[in-house]
């Protein structure tokens, strides 16, 4: 059973459960069975309307049916992974070395109706008008003032500002490439028909916490066991605190009885 595969019935079946206090976890436990069958054998996590899988891309993209886009930030090849590109002090990795291979960018393009690629000018796709910028003044010196992103979207460019130390400071950083979330945020509001959204490099998660607070369905794909566990966190913590905010009671607004015994 494919990811698209929703029907009336599926979506009153779990709005009775939600009804009847029914927690998100259990719910989401239950949506295990939207998993195609061919991946289960992936170590995956179902986390409200989010699956995310612990394995390499090659291997899970093609047991998937097509997603209404792709929100990703592949690795480059510019070894950001490594703790002389950086102060971040995380563990020395290997995985930014070399960018991603053409084959992967080929099946994640082909199993999407839509793409935003930040560092795409790293890759064989197509031209595009449609590409985004994040401004990233003021910078050190030895840092780059802002990064691109290629979209399949025709539309004009735009730019997004802000300084990523005031939106991920360094103690919040679990990822040595990590992306604010609002950011992430900006780049699904080019995205407002798409329902469900692929990341096949997730890293840390902040594509899947973005489409969490935005209500939409999230696919994850993440070959590093240590980011895929942050990630899992990540996202349930973006649900728990979706679903706190949702579950305040509502003020109830103060009547005032009128002189013929009606609620004013």
């Amino acid at each position: 059973m494919g990811y698209e595969t929703w029907t009336e019935e599926r979506a009153a079946h779990f709005e009775r459960m939600a009804q009847a206090g029914t927690g998100y976890q259990e719910i989401a436990a239950e949506l295990r069975i939207i998993v195609p069958a061919e991946a289960r054998h992936f170590r995956h996590q179902v986390i409200g309307d989010a699956v995310l899988f612990n394995a390499d891309c090659l291997s899970v993209l093609p047991t998937l049916g097509k997603v209404d886009a792709v929100v990703t930030d592949p690795p480059y090849g510019i070894g950001a992974a490594r703790n002389a590109h950086s102060n971040l002090r995380m563990a020395d990795k290997a995985w930014d070395d070399a960018p991603v291979s053409q084959a992967a960018i080929d099946l994640m393009v082909a199993k999407s109706g839509q793409q935003i690629v930040w560092g795409g000018n790293y890759f064989g796709l197509p031209p595009t008008r449609g590409f985004l910028v994040w401004d990233k003044t003021p910078m050190p010196p030895s840092y780059a003032f802002g990064e691109f992103a290629w979209t399949s979207i025709n539309m004009n460019a735009a730019k997004w500002s802000g300084k990523v130390g005031d939106l991920v400071p360094v103690a919040d950083r679990a990822h040595p490439t990590q992306k604010p979330v609002p950011l992430m945020e900006w780049c699904l509001g080019f995205l407002p028909d798409a329902r469900t959204i692929l990341d096949p490099f997730m890293g840390s998660g902040t594509t899947g916490v973005a489409c969490a607070k935005l209500g939409r369905k999230f696919i994850g794909i993440e070959i590093d066991p240590g980011y895929f566990d942050i990630a899992c966190r990540r996202i349930d913590d973006a649900y728990r605190q979706r679903d706190m905010f949702r579950d305040e009671p509502k003020p109830v607004k103060p009547t005032q009885p009128s002189l013929l015994g009606d609620a004013a």
